[in-house]
Parts: structure tokens; C-alpha cells; sequence
């Protein structure tokens, strides 16, 4: 019950109506329709919330779900789409070593000559020469093999 005292979740008559529609009607996420259900049960502006534990029994969900969805409801400024809705990324996910330069010196150097001792390149070969080279980062063969089946090169 600290987190209702703490983080009071107070709808309105439109969020309210918006949430039951959700739950009720489409097609949506799963974690959506748990967290605007959980919003409608901790709901405190129709009269007193039933206690955490009872909610979290009733809705099949952990004590510390509740908080959590109260916790982001405050966060967003009592803004219900953004509650239910998934978190955007922070931060975007790492970026590729492979550029378009790096895939250009890559497909040029697997269409050079093998080195001298070769009859042609490998993908572990052009991995060990890519080492070399200063500008170029390290790449795995099995990355150097991805970017010349993409662009259609064939080792010969």
C-alpha cells in the first residue's frame, strides 16, 4: 500500500474510458492491456483502491509491477498512453564497424589478387589482411562473408 500513498494514480472520466477500451476491444500487446488493467485497479479518483496485494493476486501480477506502472504514470505526468504504451530506446542499438567505405575496401581488396603463396582469397585470409590494414576496422570472417554475399561478390 506505500506505493498508492507515495504515487497515487487519480484518472480521469476520458482515461478511464480510453483504458476500458483497451482492455476490452482490439488488438493489442499483452503487457499493454496488463498495464492499462493495472491502472484501472489502482485507480484512486472512484474511491479507495483495494489493497496491493489483493490487486496484484486479482490481476495475476507482482507487487512490484504496480509499482513500477504507478512509478512511470507519475514519471510521465499522469499521461495514460505513455504508461501503457512500450519505453522508446534511450539510446539507439550499436552501430555497424561495416560502412559503406569499409564494405567498398573490403569488396575491392576481395577482388585484388591474392597475396603471393595463394591461388585465391579465403574469408579467413581477407580477415587476416583486413588486421593489417590501419583504417579498416578488425572484422570476424564471418562478418567479411555477410558483406560480400550481400553484395553478391563469390570468393573464386
Amino acid at each position: 500500500m506505500g506505493s498508492q500513498k507515495k504515487r497515487p494514480v487519480r484518472l480521469t472520466v476520458q482515461d478511464r474510458e480510453e483504458l476500458v477500451r483497451v482492455t476490452t476491444t482490439g488488438v493489442r500487446g499483452a503487457s499493454m492491456i496488463m498495464r492499462a488493467r493495472v491502472l484501472l485497479a489502482l485507480d484512486t479518483s472512484a474511491g479507495e483502491a483495494d489493497p496491493k496485494e489483493v490487486i496484484a493476486a486479482r490481476l495475476g501480477v507482482s507487487g512490484e509491477t504496480l509499482r513500477l506502472v504507478a512509478k512511470r504514470f507519475a514519471e510521465t505526468g499522469g499521461d495514460v498512453h505513455a504508461t501503457i504504451a512500450r519505453k522508446k530506446r534511450d539510446l539507439p542499438p550499436v552501430p555497424s564497424p561495416v560502412t559503406g567505405e569499409v564494405e567498398a575496401r573490403l569488396i575491392a581488396m576481395a577482388c585484388s589478387q591474392p597475396p603471393q603463396g595463394h591461388a585465391r582469397w579465403s574469408l579467413r585470409l581477407l580477415e587476416k589482411h583486413v588486421a593489417l590494414v590501419e583504417d579498416i576496422p578488425d572484422l570476424d570472417h564471418s562478418t567479411i562473408g555477410r558483406v560480400l554475399k550481400k553484395r553478391n561478390c563469390v570468393l573464386t
